[in-house]
C-alpha cells in the first residue's frame, strides 16, 4: 500500500507500539471501504486477518527521530504463502480503489496516532485488544526473535510498550517484545 513517516516528539508512546495505532487505522479502513460484510481483526503485533486470513502486515523502521511505517493490504488478490492463509478484500465484496482505500487509511491513522499521542498507549491497546484474535487464556505458541518456541496463555499486552504477556505451564509470566504467533 505505502509508507509514512511519524516524527517521533519528547512524551510520545514507544515507537515500536506505531504497530498497533497502524492496525487500528487499517482495521477501519477496511471496515469503512469494503462493501458487504467484512470483520476485520488483528493479530499481535502487526498483522490484520479477514476471516482469519492474512490481509495486510505491518513493518516498522526507525530511521533517526522518525519512524517509517509501512503497510501492505491485499486489494485485489492475496499472495500464496507456505506457512499461512491469506485474503484479498476482493474475496468478500467489491474491493475500493488504491485511491480510495488510501485517502480512507491516511485518515484513520492520522486520527489514530493523535489518539496515541493525546491520550497514550493504554487507549490504543484498549482499542487493539478489542479487536484482537486473542483473548486472555487462549493458549499460543510464540516464534520468538531468537526462533525459540514458547506456549503459553495469552495474558494480554504489557502497557508499557504493548509487548506480548504469557502465563507459562510452570505459573511464571513470559514478556515478549518481538515474536511470531501461532
Amino acid at each position: 500500500m505505502g509508507s509514512t513517516v511519524v516524527p517521533i516528539r519528547d512524551g510520545d508512546p514507544p515507537p515500536a507500539s506505531l504497530s498497533f495505532v497502524a492496525a487500528l487505522a487499517v482495521a477501519d479502513a477496511i471496515h469503512q471501504s469494503v462493501e458487504g460484510t467484512v470483520r476485520a481483526e488483528l493479530k499481535w503485533p502487526n498483522d490484520v486477518l479477514v476471516n482469519r486470513a492474512k490481509a495486510s502486515g505491518i513493518l516498522l523502521e526507525m530511521v533517526e527521530r522518525s519512524v517509517v511505517v509501512g503497510i501492505g493490504v491485499n486489494l485485489a488478490r492475496a499472495p500464496s504463502l507456505p506457512d499461512r492463509e491469506t485474503a484479498a478484500l476482493a474475496d468478500f465484496g467489491r474491493a475500493p480503489t488504491v485511491e480510495v482505500f488510501a485517502d480512507e487509511l491516511a485518515s484513520r491513522f492520522a486520527r489514530y496516532v493523535t489518539i496515541w499521542r493525546d491520550n497514550g498507549l493504554g487507549a490504543v491497546l484498549r482499542a487493539f485488544l478489542d479487536a484482537s484474535i486473542h483473548q486472555s487464556g487462549d493458549r499460543v505458541r510464540v516464534h520468538d526473535a531468537d526462533g525459540s518456541l514458547i506456549e503459553g496463555a495469552f495474558a494480554g499486552l504489557d502497557p508499557s510498550d504493548g509487548a506480548l504477556k504469557l502465563n507459562l505451564a510452570d505459573g511464571s509470566e513470559r514478556v515478549i517484545r518481538a515474536g511470531d504467533i501461532t
